[in-house]
């Protein structure tokens, strides 16, 4: 323990420093010797440090991002290899290597924290054992063990005997019930935490590694705080029940304003966004012009939500422009349409769909061609001369065997014939 506390006593200083600095401000306001001076230096603690880590928590976003547009590479890679897991997983972290992307960049708010956890641990661990770390001297020692947080010690653990706590001025029943409430608050709040992210924020058309690394994370993270948070002391637990609830209202917050492209975070968004547009016909803040100049920069690209904000637009007489802005526009050849061309007519000409010719059905081909056939013949028939007649008829062949055809001989086509003569014999 010793030698742990050696490897991160460059940041116990500052820390204990930066503890020390919100005990006197709040020791003004609700006494030096209380919980809540020390229990809201801790959460302060906290925040400060969280604020300090927000560009980094945007770059997670902006990896995040940057793993979304890399999944139908990822599909089409375990679609290639799906009987070859390891030529797979060589593939994708080829790919990876390739765009400059890295799928645990969602650990690293979590790693960024560490040294200021174990620092904690320590300065805490140090009032419990009566030892000064850092600029704790002998006074705030002793103001920090006579601390309670609802009538637990702040140095006080789950696992520790009853002649400990009740040297802290406690009683052991009354720090099992405030950790183990903690504990399970810690878990909860990490659980769910995680759960928003995979039901709501990830798209589901493609199961890449990332999503099962998040499902994993999801489980292991809150057996891993029930599992560790019986030794952690009562301060230790103040202060990661902070940042997890911390981390849980910035994840809803990025989910409500900007999701991931493809999830049910990003319908619920557009829903909405059609809902204010179409009601006062603009757009007004930044964010939501990025994410609409990022929807009409893909094209045929988008998303079946995308499409469908798109086409909401159309039908309320409105046009998203390529920087995110919105105006009205009278004649809907002028917007986007949905399969992300825009159709090129002026303001004043209306859209008219090119008429196809009906397919006719093949009796009505056959006769059309006959009667076609018919007229050239009737106009052929009608250029001749009236003296080639007898002449085209004497050319006219006979039938075999030298008889000649009924028309020929006399006969009628058609109707009554004619009596003949009675043989002369």
């Amino acid at each position: 323990m010793d030698t742990i506390a050696s490897l991160f006593s460059f940041i116990t200083t500052p820390v204990s420093w930066v503890i020390v600095q919100f005990h006197t401000v709040y020791g003004a306001l609700f006494g030096p010797n209380t919980g809540w001076a020390w229990g809201l230096s801790i959460v302060s603690l906290v925040i400060l440090i969280r604020i300090c880590l927000i560009p980094l928590f945007v770059k997670q976003i902006k990896a995040t991002r940057a793993m979304q547009t890399l999944q139908p590479e990822m599909k089409k890679i375990q679609e290639r290899y799906k009987n070859d897991r390891q030529r797979q997983s060589e593939e994708m972290m080829k790919l990876y290597k390739e765009s400059g992307t890295n799928p645990l960049s969602s650990c690293l708010p979590i790693l960024a924290q560490s040294p200021f956890f174990f620092a904690l641990y320590h300065v805490l661990n140090g009032i419990a054992s009566g030892k000064k770390i850092g600029v704790i001297d002998e006074q705030l020692l002793a103001s920090a063990r006579q601390a309670h947080i609802f009538g637990a010690p702040l140095a006080a653990k789950f696992m520790d005997s009853s002649d400990k706590v009740a040297a802290l001025g406690a009683t052991l029943s009354d720090v099992r019930v405030v950790t183990a409430l903690m504990i399970v608050l810690m878990s909860l709040s990490q659980f769910y935490t995680q759960r928003q992210l995979m039901t709501k924020n990830v798209d589901t058309t493609v199961k890449t590694p990332f999503m099962q690394q998040q499902k994993m994370l999801m489980y292991v993270f809150p057996v891993m705080f029930a599992v560790f948070g019986i030794n952690f002391p009562v301060g230790v637990l103040v202060y990661w029940l902070t940042t997890n609830v911390w981390t849980m209202g910035q994840q809803m917050y990025v989910i409500h304003n900007n999701p991931t492209p493809g999830s049910k975070a990003q319908a619920a968004y557009l829903e909405r966004l059609t809902k204010h547009v179409t009601q006062h016909g603009k757009i007004s803040r930044r964010g939501e012009k990025a994410i609409v100049k990022a929807i009409v920069a893909k094209g045929r690209d988008r998303n079946e939500f995308e499409r469908k904000f798109i086409n909401a637009l159309n039908k309320a007489g409105l046009a998203a422009q390529p920087d995110g802005t919105v105006v009205k526009s009278t004649v809907q050849a002028a917007a986007q349409t949905e399969d992300g061309t825009a159709a090129g007519t002026t303001a004043t000409a209306t859209a008219v769909r090119r008429q196809q010719p009906r397919r006719q059905t093949k009796a009505q081909r056959q006769s059309g061609v006959s009667k076609q056939a018919d007229d050239s013949l009737s106009l052929e028939k009608s250029d001749e001369p009236q003296a080639a007649k007898p002449a085209a008829a004497a050319k006219q062949p006979q039938k075999p065997g030298g008889t000649r055809s009924k028309a020929q001989s006399g006969q009628r086509k058609g109707g009554p014939q004619r009596p003949k003569s009675p043989s002369k014999k």
